[in-house]
C-alpha cells in the first residue's frame, strides 16, 4: 500500500509540475502567437506529449539500468539555451504573420522533449527513492506524464487570455507583453545557464 499511495498522488504532482517557471515561459512564449484559445490549448497539448515521451523513455532507461548518469545539468542548461533562443525569437518575429500547422505543433513537442529531458533525471532519482518496484515507478512516471498534460492545458488557457482575438487588445500593449515576456525568457534562460553550468 505504501508504494501505491504515490501513484495515487502522481497525476496531481504532474499538475502542478507544469507550472514551473521555465515550463511557464517557454509555453507563454509560445502562446503569444496564437489568436484563439483552441490552438494556444493544441500547443500546450503537444508539449505535454513531447515532455510525457521523453519522461518516460528516460526514466525507463535509468530505472531499468540504473543510469544515474543522466541527471546532469547541462540537460538544465540546455532548456535555458533554448529559453535564450525562443526569446529572441519571438523578438525577431513579432509583427509576422504566425506559422501554423504541423511546424507548430512540431515545435510545441520539441519543446516538450527538452524540458522532459532536462526534469527526468532529478524525478527518476525521487521516485526510486518512495517506490522499489520498477512497474510502478514507470507508471508513476507515465500518469505523471498525464498529468502534466493536464496542468499544462490550464497553463495554455490561461496565458492565452490577452492575445486572443477576443480581447481586442491594443496594438501597443500587444507589443509590450510580448517584449515583457521575450525579455523575462531570455533573463530566466541566462540565469539557468549560469546556475548550472557557470556555477
Amino acid at each position: 500500500m505504501e508504494a501505491v499511495l504515490p501513484i495515487l498522488f502522481a497525476s496531481v504532482a504532474g499538475m502542478g509540475h507544469a507550472f514551473e517557471p521555465d515550463h511557464l515561459l517557454a509555453v507563454g512564449n509560445m502562446i503569444s502567437r496564437r489568436d484563439t484559445l483552441a490552438e494556444a490549448l493544441r500547443d500546450g497539448v503537444y508539449w505535454g506529449l513531447g515532455h510525457t515521451t521523453m519522461l518516460v523513455l528516460v526514466g525507463s532507461v535509468i530505472i531499468l539500468g540504473r543510469a544515474t548518469f543522466l541527471h546532469s545539468g547541462y540537460f538544465e542548461a540546455a532548456v535555458g539555451a533554448m529559453l535564450i533562443a525562443m526569446g529572441i525569437m519571438r523578438l525577431l518575429d513579432w509583427g509576422k504573420p504566425p506559422k501554423t500547422g504541423r511546424y507548430q505543433h512540431r515545435f510545441a513537442y520539441t519543446v516538450g522533449l527538452m524540458h522532459g529531458l532536462a526534469g527526468s533525471g532529478a524525478l527518476v532519482l525521487l521516485v526510486m527513492s518512495e517506490i522499489r518496484t520498477t512497474w510502478l515507478s514507470i507508471l508513476y512516471l507515465f500518469i505523471f506524464g498525464i498529468g502534466s498534460i493536464l496542468g499544462m492545458c490550464v497553463v495554455a488557457g490561461l496565458c492565452s487570455v490577452p492575445f486572443t482575438q477576443r480581447m481586442k487588445i491594443n496594438r501597443y500593449l500587444k507589443a509590450g507583453a510580448v517584449t515583457v515576456s521575450s525579455v523575462i525568457c531570455i533573463v530566466y534562460g541566462g540565469w539557468m545557464i549560469y546556475t548550472n553550468v557557470l556555477v
